[in-house]
This record gives C-alpha cells, structure tokens and sequence, in this order.
C-alpha cells in the first residue's frame, strides 16, 4: 500500500514562509535603523555637544582675559578634536566678542549617514548643537579667606594697574603696615585688622559689590576658622573684597566692598599656629603672594559685565 504524496504540502508551506519573512522584513528593517542609525545619531549628537561647550568655554575664557584672538580658529580646532565620528563644522553666532558684550555662542554641525535607513528612504540626516557660555567680572559671593583689601592697598601692589605678573608682595594687615594707606593711627578703622565678620560655621565671608560687610574686630583670625581652613588655601588663587570707604569702630565698623581681585597665596603669618612660610614674625600680621588674573568656572560667585576689572573674571556656561 502506498503512502500518499505531500510534495505539494511542503511546497504550499515554503511559499507561506517566503511571504511571512517578506513581510516582516520591512519591520525588521526599521528595528535595525532605530538600534544602529538612531544610536549612532545620539552619539554624534553628544559629539557636537561637547565640541560646543568646549568651543564656547575656550573662547570666553581667552576673552575674559582680554585675549580673545580668533574665535573661528578656537571653534574649529575643539570641535574637530571633540567629533571622532567623521568631519563637523563650527560657526561662532556672536557677531561680537568683548568685555563688553560678555556673551559667545557656538554652533555645531555635521552630515550623518545612515546604514539601514535607506531601505527605508532617508538617507542621512543634518545633526547641529548649540552652546552658550557668558562672563563677566564678579559682583557678590562667598569668599573663602574672610579678608579684605583697601583699594590704597590694592593700588599699591599693583602699581595703580591691573595685575600683570607674579611677583610675589609680603601684605601686612593694617597698623604694621608701611604703604601709607593707614595714616598716623595704623588702622583704617579702631579695631579693624581687615578681617570679614563669617557666614555663621564657616571660615567663608559672604559679601555683594556696593555692600558694607560687617568686620570681625581684632587681629586674630576669625573664631569659626580653623588651621586646616588656611593651610587649604595655600598655593590657591581666592577672590578677596577690595573696599574703598570703611566707617565705625571695632565690631560695628563696615567696610564699602568696590570690586573683587584674585590674589594667590604662597604664606602667611597671622599669629599663633596661623603661620606658614614665616613671611614676617612676632605681632606683625601679613599674608605673602601676588594680586593675579583668575578665570573661574565656578557658581559661587554672581558676575556682570558692568563690574569693575582688577583681574578676576567669572565664566558660566548657559542653557
């Protein structure tokens, strides 16, 4: 007795196949674009980003230090150097740079080609970021080293300028001071060594341009600041408040906060076991370093264009 033919049969389901995977292959396809073109998307995007706010940070730095040189070179090279993924341009959109306008925006943009996307029609796809970053020189914020500076004494160590070098001055707090910004009596105000009045349990003094800071009286170092406070400030650039009016005596005087200056510390001797570097001795009070030019990054301190210039400049990347 003979088996029954089912040649046809499989032949029949062979051909029910080839439809089914023909007709999942578009599908299939679009899952593929998405996992390979639109990942490979998303990392040329972070790509760009990053050669933005590389381009964009660069720039306002150099031109916060009053060197913006030429902005269109410092795009071109970050962001080539920040896209690993084929060739990007940049485009500076800031028609002008300078302390006046305080403000670059950079754009980012490339071609990305698409690997299974074109099955399915797209080809490629234009990709572009964008970033803005703005500075300004600093008008208020939390100094770590609760001491200020006359603009007398300011100008006497910088030579009536801007910083311009790294030569190092030996500052004495006012009544040993020898610059003759103190007059007779060798203190500004009775009782006043220079010293800022802290944020309650921190050796910080927070403080706004136009401001009169309270002070803390005598030439000891605050109470709420310890050894490891100042030994952490050595070989640091702080931003230290420069006054131009002081008023009142001991704990009630103030001095009038004008500006902000960076100053690097190298020592100081401030009495005690508040002493490194030995850069006077005895009753004498004084702190070694040089007035400098900062460029900060740094949030804890609000910036405006309109602030005066004595060195220090505060960059901040935008949305």
């Amino acid at each position: 007795m003979s088996r029954p033919s089912r040649s046809g049969t499989a032949h029949d389901e062979r051909g029910a196949v080839n439809v089914v995977v023909a007709l999942l292959m578009i599908p299939l396809i679009g899952f593929a674009a998405i996992a390979i073109d639109v990942s490979a998307m998303w990392s040329e995007r972070q790509q760009l980003q990053t050669g933005a706010d590389a381009s964009a940070l660069a720039i306002a730095q150099d031109c916060a230090r009053q060197a913006c040189g030429t902005p269109s070179a410092t795009a071109s090279s970050l962001t080539s150097a920040n896209f690993i993924a084929g060739t990007a341009s940049a485009q500076v959109l800031t028609p002008a740079l300078s302390s006046a306008t305080g403000r670059v925006t950079v754009r980012t943009s490339t071609v990305t080609q698409h690997v299974f996307a074109p099955l399915l029609g797209f080809d490629q796809a234009d990709l572009s970021a964008r970033a803005t970053v703005r500075w300004g020189s600093p008008t208020g914020g939390s100094a770590v080293l609760p001491l200020a500076f006359g603009w007398c004494e300011f100008e006497q160590q910088t030579g009536g300028g801007l910083p311009s070098s790294t030569t190092r001055h030996t500052i004495f707090q006012t009544k040993t001071s020898d610059t003759g910004c103190t007059g007779p009596s060798g203190n500004l105000v009775p009782g006043g060594f220079g010293w800022l009045r802290t944020d309650p349990g921190t050796c910080r003094a927070s403080s706004t341009i136009s401001m009169d800071v309270p002070t803390d009286p005598g030439s000891s170092v605050p109470s709420t600041c310890t050894s490891a406070d100042l030994v952490g400030m050595l070989d640091t650039t702080v931003l230290l408040p420069i006054f131009d009016r002081y008023q009142g005596t001991g704990s009630s005087a103030t001095y009038h906060v004008y500006a902000y200056a960076a100053f690097r510390v190298t020592a100081y001797h401030f009495g005690g076991q508040n002493s490194y570097g030995s850069p006077c001795n005895g009753n004498d009070r004084c702190i070694r370093g040089y007035f400098t030019t900062m460029v900060e990054l740094d949030d804890a301190f609000e910036y405006s264009t309109t602030a005066p210039q004595l060195g220090a400049s505060i960059v901040s990347l935008t949305d």
